[in-house]
């Protein structure tokens, strides 16, 4: 139902995190009504706006079927779990029957108590070393494949006959003993050992690797295990060019963000210095969000650090990071194509009291040259309720965009 070479081009810049709560420091103010926000402001003055719930009222959204129901596809029918995706985002890209999940290099005693999740924080080129000493590892006939990701992080991709996603973690999530995965369901015991027993030899290869030697020397802590997490099984999903019929890239700085734009097929782009982080550089990011914009119909930007400042609850942090997404949302305004649409909003509440995510709804603003212009006069959780927009849910944007793109067709006579 979708025009291929005709209509307008989309950009929709997540900023992650953004939406938020009243905050007692902020006078009880959300960081958005707090911050100076001219330029997001403006889009709200000049744009169409309203709220939007990412999966449904009241539910706590994670980044990941978050962002899948912002690019339209339905959460509830294909997320299959946190792991794909993290495999996707470091561009370990499974195929069918594969089994993944998310890792952290840890630190363990001889007894198996976790001593740090994060094995002193520990990074590449330490976790390049110790990945290739767990090359070319199999259980039986499941061949183990490991790929290190950012800082501690890394991911497991567990390849053979009649695996399952449907097994519990081995990463306890706390500093505890060591856990023991489990089937969940009927038919996953295979892949529960194997998980059981890839944790006992990355123990066994990893605890005396000379990487980690040279660590104890130095007063470090040893990454001399792989706890698995949130296992997934590789989804079935529709590529995006397909499905809307426009060609898409992805702008991200986080490995997760990446992966679920490389599993529905949108071309990943990482610009030097956008990190993900506190530290990245917005303005970097928009201008090579615009620069894909030229060349292809569908551009996803996600910028992180409204997220990170809300996590670590620091309410003025996030003002700040806020009057930084401003003066980007400056840039985008100063150099939008003529013609284009772009959205602001949020993929979930992160607010700052409670230091995680929240199943509020987000602020939304459509901007393009034809908006119709509504009540609200700035770009924040309060205001944006007055938009005509009214309240719409995350799986439903992109045919909204689609339609206000001059991209669909009619349904009926």
């Amino acid at each position: 139902m979708i025009k291929m070479d005709s209509g307008k081009k989309i950009l929709i810049v997540v900023m992650d995190g953004l939406g938020d709560r009243a905050v007692k420091e902020l006078d009880y103010k959300t960081p958005l009504q707090y911050a100076n926000t001219p330029n997001l402001d403006w889009f709200a003055k000049n744009g169409s706006t309203g709220i939007m719930d990412t999966i449904g009222p009241g539910i706590r959204p994670g980044s990941d079927t978050s962002h899948l129901a912002i690019l339209g596809y339905d959460p509830f029918k294909v997320y299959t779990g946190r792991g794909p995706f993290e495999a996707a985002g470091v561009g370990l890209v499974g195929q069918s029957g594969d089994v993944a999940f998310r890792c952290n290099f840890a630190t363990v005693d001889s007894s198996m108590n976790v001593t740090d999740r994060r094995a002193g924080r520990i990074k590449e080129p330490d976790t390049t070393e110790l990945v290739k000493a767990l090359k070319d590892l199999k259980i039986g006939d499941v061949e183990c494949i490991v790929k290190e990701a950012t800082e501690h992080r890394a991911v497991l991709l567990l390849r053979g006959e009649g695996l399952s996603p449907y097994v519990s973690d081995a990463d306890p999530h706390d500093l505890a003993k060591v856990g023991i995965s489990r089937a969940t369901q009927e038919g996953a015991e295979k892949t529960a050992r194997a998980v059981n027993e890839f944790v006992k030899k990355s123990y066994e290869i990893l605890n005396n690797h000379p990487v980690n030697i040279k660590r104890k020397m130095e007063g470090k802590l040893p990454a001399n295990i792989l706890l698995p997490r949130g296992a997934g099984m590789f989804p079935d999903i529709e590529p995006f060019e397909k499905k809307y019929g426009m060609t898409g890239s992805c702008v991200a700085g986080v490995s997760l963000i990446r992966g679920i734009g490389r599993i529905c097929g949108l071309e990943i782009i990482e610009p030097t210095l956008c990190t993900g982080g506190l530290s990245t550089n917005m303005e970097a990011k928009a201008k090579a969000a615009l620069t894909e914009l030229e060349k292809k119909d569908f551009v996803l930007m996600n910028v992180k650090a409204s997220d990170i400042s809300s996590h670590d609850g620091a309410a003025m942090k996030k003002v700040e990071v806020v009057e930084r997404l401003d003066k980007m949302a400056g840039y985008i305004k100063e150099n939008l194509p003529p013609g284009a649409i772009v959205v602001f909003t949020a993929d979930h509440c992160t607010p700052v009291e409670r230091m995680d995510h929240s199943g509020d709804p987000v602020p939304l603003c459509i901007y393009s040259e034809n908006s119709l212009k509504d009540e609200a006069t700035e770009f924040n959780e309060v205001s944006c309720t007055r938009g005509c927009l009214g309240r719409v849910l995350g799986k439903n944007l992109m045919s909204i965009l689609i339609d206000k793109a001059d991209r669909s067709e009619k349904f009926g006579a």
